[in-house]
């Protein structure tokens, strides 16, 4: 599965969370947080899924230090995967 994010309508934190959280269909539960990224990333989500960040490089300016701790996470994730040598995986494209 692909699913996209649009960096141009995401100006904040709040507002990665929830385009993630659109894009995924996440639980009303979503904590919309890194710490609750990480959990559904990496136990919830179905493989093999790649989130592909259009306009990524607008989100890295508005964001800032939060676009570092996002794609930590979202990097960490692709590592688990890598690591468990899983067939199918989850990855991060951004364009």
């Amino acid at each position: 599965m692909e699913i996209t994010i649009d960096g141009e309508a995401i100006k904040c934190e709040a507002d990665f969370h929830g385009a993630i959280a659109k894009a995924l269909n996440l639980s009303p539960y979503y904590g919309k947080n890194l710490d609750a990224l990480w959990d559904v990333l990496s136990t919830d989500v179905e493989r093999p899924v790649t989130l592909v960040w259009k306009n990524s490089q607008l989100s890295k300016v508005s964001l800032a230090e939060n676009f570092e701790k996002i794609m930590a996470v979202l990097k960490r994730v692709e590592s688990q995967d890598a690591d468990w040598g899983l067939d199918e995986k989850f990855s991060v494209k951004l364009v």
